[in-house]
């Protein structure tokens, strides 16, 4: 993706291979995107986030599996949930998911705050079958940012706003340089215009530990091996701590957005997962 043009070429080509569906309940409208045919499997983004924060996976995951991938509420082209905290954001996706058709056992995957999001769907929607989690947030221990983000808000032109995204991709999403392309510039930037729900107080609360503890299914933990939200081996060791049908996974030389800085190292993952 060396250029703009080649980056919105790529999502409008993905976008054609599926399908949306748009649902209303709970006071919210949710724009949800159907890819693939197969057992189903929702996945769920993270804060500052939208559907673009699967773009590198859903081809490979869609080759064998119905892949639900909406916008959140409060995020990209979904309305409002009627509230700011979590209760309100996990009502909101219970009641629109139950306008979806009926899916049988579906598989919950889940990025940073969506990690945490769906550790509280999977106790509340029906059949779920398993969780796996991507950088989750809401665990509760060490961090290791070490830069802080520009207030890309601020941005006063196209060249500045560009600027800003490129060190916060770096300093928070993705820890190879060379892997900071115009694909995943386009989709965190329109993802960050178009967050309205706040979520990093949330996370910050953590959750995690519980929510799974409710859940009580099969769950993958996988994280970047510089992720900074975590310190990985911490985390999950902590999280698994000896529990039956809990396992954890470090993708080398990856940061944050594990499932694309390395998409074909975690696709694999995530397949197999999936095939258990």
């Amino acid at each position: 993706m060396k250029e703009d043009t080649s980056a919105a070429a790529f999502v409008a080509r993905l976008t054609a291979q599926g399908t949306t569906r748009v649902t209303e309940a709970a006071g919210c409208r949710m724009v949800w995107r159907r890819f693939g045919s197969g057992p189903d499997a929702l996945l769920v983004h993270g804060g500052h986030g939208s559907w673009l924060h699967w773009v590198r996976n859903i081809e490979a995951l869609a080759a064998r599996h119905t892949v639900w991938v909406p916008d959140l509420p409060g995020y990209g082209v979904s309305g409002d949930p009627v509230g700011t905290d979590m209760p309100a954001l996990v009502e909101a996706v219970v009641a629109n998911f139950a306008q979806l058709p009926d899916m049988g056992d579906v598989d919950l995957v889940g990025f940073s705050f969506g990690g945490l999001t769906a550790s509280h769907l999977a106790s509340r929607l029906p059949n779920v079958r398993g969780l796996a989690l991507l950088g989750p947030g809401g665990h509760g221990g060490t961090r290791r940012q070490t830069i802080a983000l520009v207030d890309w808000r601020r941005a006063e032109s196209p060249e500045t706003l560009a600027a800003a995204m490129q060190q916060n991709v770096a300093a928070f999403m993705i820890a190879d340089p060379a892997k900071v392309d115009a694909l995943a510039l386009l989709a965190y930037t329109e993802s960050c215009r178009d967050t309205r729900f706040r979520s990093k107080q949330i996370s910050r609360a953590g959750g995690l530990r519980a929510a799974l503890d409710r859940f009580g299914g099969p769950v993958l933990m996988a994280f970047g091996e510089h992720d900074v939200t975590a310190d990985p081996p911490e985390v999950l060791a902590s999280l698994i701590d000896g529990r039956e049908g809990r396992r954890g996974e470090i993708v080398p030389g990856a940061g944050h957005w594990v499932q694309y800085e390395a998409d074909t190292a975690v696709n694999a993952l995530l397949l197999a997962w999936l095939a258990r």
